[in-house]
């Protein structure tokens, strides 16, 4: 409730003490809150700097730890790899001792066949050329392979071979493809003919003996190549004798599980226990100065709050007992100066005289 003025000296020195004071006060809450502020900040920086040195101990912990069962695991792998090596070599080699032992005799067969065509190309002075598969396949052939071979050489000497000149040649004409297939017909035909002339008609009857023998070889080799086929696919590895390769792959696995098994315990003991653990000791080492910094934000708090009531509760005086009176234009250290002077000096008998004629100043 507005009061009436008796003093109006004493009422604008009371104003403006109550006016500096409330300014005192706001002062003090905004520097209360800087404190705060700034010893929050660090008081988050001390708990995030906990936090991040838990997680990067922990998460080095683990991977130590994981590093070395890998590395453990690791050399496992190897040496079961080396071990399945060993292993499989053992088996090709096994293969290829009962490969030569179950085609034992029809290589020796083919030897002696060897030899004697050998043979019945010397006594009947048949030419070296003429032993050879290729000879067979142009001018003996009988099977399906040899036919493949004279199919190709036809395809190579009176395909390839003029089409491949015609173009290299750069005459795009008609005349001169015909007179490069004349050339390549006359040359390989010719030689041919004198190669049948020279080594097949003379020889004949020795080269059908030859094919005979060479019927039988290439008969055997047949049955050789399915021996082979069917031993290479013999799930049977007992007859290898490959136990104790068995043996050594079966403890490595077994080594390797158990390992492996650890692995699994020791991480998992990690996580459950020795995690918390080492996020207990660096909490600790941190957790008397954290405690201080925020007992001390407590108190800071509390101050800030006493201060803030006090300077809400002399901003509400202000406004009741002084501002009804000269309204906050004049709720100032100076301009309640300029009114005390007015009064003081008896040129204004009251407020209002003396807010006029400071107007009237300016």
């Amino acid at each position: 409730m507005v009061q009436p003025i008796t003093d109006y000296a004493e009422f604008l020195r009371d104003a403006k003490a109550d006016v500096l004071r409330m300014a005192q006060l706001t002062e003090q809450e905004e520097q209360l809150r800087q404190e705060e502020y700034q010893l929050e900040r660090t008081v988050e920086t001390e708990k995030r700097s906990v936090s991040d040195s838990i997680n990067m101990t922990i998460k080095k912990r683990t991977e130590a730890l994981t590093l070395s069962y890998d590395q453990e695991i690791g050399k496992g792998q190897e040496r079961l790899k080396k071990a399945r090596a060993k292993r499989e070599k053992a088996k090709n080699q096994g293969v290829k001792e009962r490969i030569a032992e179950e085609t034992s005799e029809l290589r020796e067969e083919n030897r002696e066949l060897n030899l004697r065509l050998k043979t019945l190309f010397q006594q009947n002075h048949v030419p070296k050329i003429c032993r050879g598969n290729w000879y067979y396949a142009l001018f003996l052939p009988r099977w399906f392979s040899e036919y493949l071979k004279l199919l190709c050489t036809i395809l190579v000497c009176f395909l390839a071979v003029p089409y491949g000149s015609y173009m290299l040649i750069g005459q795009k004409k008609t005349l001169v493809l015909v007179v490069i297939y004349f050339i390549t017909v006359l040359i390989f035909g010719g030689l041919y003919v004198f190669i049948s002339n020279k080594t097949k008609i003379p020889h004949l009857a020795a080269l059908r003996d030859g094919q005979i023998i060479r019927d039988q070889i290439h008969g055997n080799k047949k049955k050789i190549k399915v021996i082979t086929h069917t031993i290479q696919k013999d799930r049977n590895e007992a007859v290898y004798d490959l136990q104790i390769f068995d043996d050594e792959i079966s403890q490595l696995e077994q080594e390797l599980a158990v390992t492996a098994g650890k692995k699994k315990d020791a991480l998992n003991t990690f996580e459950t226990v020795t995690k918390n653990i080492i996020a207990d000791e660096i909490t600790n080492n941190s957790k008397e100065k954290i405690e201080s910094m925020e007992a001390e934000l407590d108190v800071l708090r509390r101050r800030l709050k006493e201060v803030e009531t006090a300077r809400n509760e002399k901003s509400l005086y202000v406004t009741d007992h002084y501002e009804p009176y000269l309204g906050k234009e004049f709720l100032t250290p100076s301009k309640l100066d300029m009114l005390l002077e007015k009064i003081v000096s008896g040129s204004s008998s009251n407020l209002s005289e003396a807010i006029n004629s400071c107007r009237e100043a300016k």
